[in-house]
């Protein structure tokens, strides 16, 4: 059993990292939930936990109807059976994928997105997409590379491969031979930020980096300091950074795979203001026990700020790594504390 400090913050965070690892009773009201339940925080006088359902009924107590406590081993089986038939390769709709777990399809599209944070459809995507990526590299055409990653056919891959990929399967292939990039160092309160776009949208923003830095990144791209037609996107991107608010119309051009995407979705998802730790990101993708791939995928992510990197923290609170220094994860953080209470 955990002990109980320790799961009274994982109340009091809503971190599903620890559902299914005990339920928490609230003696006031006679009721059991999981440990990330939405309804309004107990008094700590009136909790008690206990190992599982079983043990809080037999106190008395009674399930959640709310977090529905007592439905997270069959969810999560539910979610694991899917990903294997989508993974096998089977005609996977999602109300076949519901008929199998036994839940209605609106109600299983909740109970997958809330374990992978991908619709069955989007992660079907996403991994035939991560399979492409793999075998380009390697496959004599591009034909053989797309039937193997399992489209049906080439036009049923170009309907979505510009929205995931970005550049084209041919420069993608090539390390970006044939791509445009345009970029530009500004200065900012922060320090000097690069960035850098294709005509899809922002593929890179760091701190402290120079041409030679996104040279090493894009080595086959066509780099051009940005024009007039720059200017505009530019502007946004530094407001981003110097008046942190809803940015998110902002377009992205980045890649990673499932999981990282994944988990880069996650981080767009932190309101302004707040943090998480690496622990609750794992949880928000599904992968609870995939704490360090999740920060393995923050450190993954290409573009600072718009996908809010900065925001996750270790789970006693200090700050973590940051790939820009620690002085301006502190300083990212404040300017939004700051924002979200004006």
């Amino acid at each position: 059993m955990i002990a109980d400090e320790e799961a009274w913050n994982a109340v009091m965070e809503r971190d599903r990292a620890f559902d299914g690892r005990f339920v928490t009773g609230v003696l006031s009201t006679g009721i059991y939930c999981r440990p990330s339940c939405a309804a309004k925080h107990p008094r700590r006088a009136n909790v008690q936990f206990f190992a599982d359902g079983a043990a809080a009924q037999a106190a008395g107590l009674r399930a959640c109807l709310r977090c529905l406590p007592d439905d997270v081993a069959r969810d999560e089986r539910a979610v694991i059976g899917a990903i294997a038939a989508i993974k096998a390769g089977e005609s996977a709709g999602l109300a076949k994928l519901a008929a199998a777990s036994g839940y209605s399809p609106s109600h299983f599209q909740r109970v997958f997105v809330r374990h992978t944070g991908l619709s069955p459809a989007a992660y079907a995507r996403a991994l035939r997409q991560e399979r492409l990526a793999d075998r380009l590299s390697g496959a004599e055409r591009v034909t053989d590379a797309i039937y193997d990653a399992g489209f049906s056919g080439p036009s049923r891959f170009y309907s979505t491969a510009q929205e995931r990929l970005g550049m084209s399967v041919s420069a993608w292939r090539n390390g970006g031979r044939g791509v445009t990039i345009q970029w530009a160092v500004v200065v900012t309160s922060l320090g000097p930020m690069l960035v850098a776009a294709t005509d899809r949208g922002v593929c890179r923003l760091s701190f402290n980096e120079d041409m030679a830095a996104l040279e090493s990144r894009f080595p086959h791209a066509e780099l051009i300091q940005g024009g007039a037609g720059f200017g505009a996107l530019l502007s946004d991107v530094v407001a981003a950074v110097e008046t942190p608010g809803d940015h998110s119309h902002i377009p992205l051009d980045v890649k990673g795979t499932a999981f990282q995407e994944a988990v880069w979705q996650a981080l767009r998802r932190i309101p302004l203001g707040e943090t998480r730790s690496y622990a609750q990101i794992a949880a928000e993708v599904g992968k609870p026990g995939a704490v360090r791939a999740a920060g393995s995928a923050n450190g993954a992510n290409n573009v600072a700020v718009l996908i809010p990197c900065h925001r996750v923290i270790r789970s006693d609170g200090s700050l973590g790594g940051y790939a820009y220094g620690l002085e301006i994860k502190q300083r990212l953080l404040e300017q939004e504390r700051r924002a979200s209470t004006d």
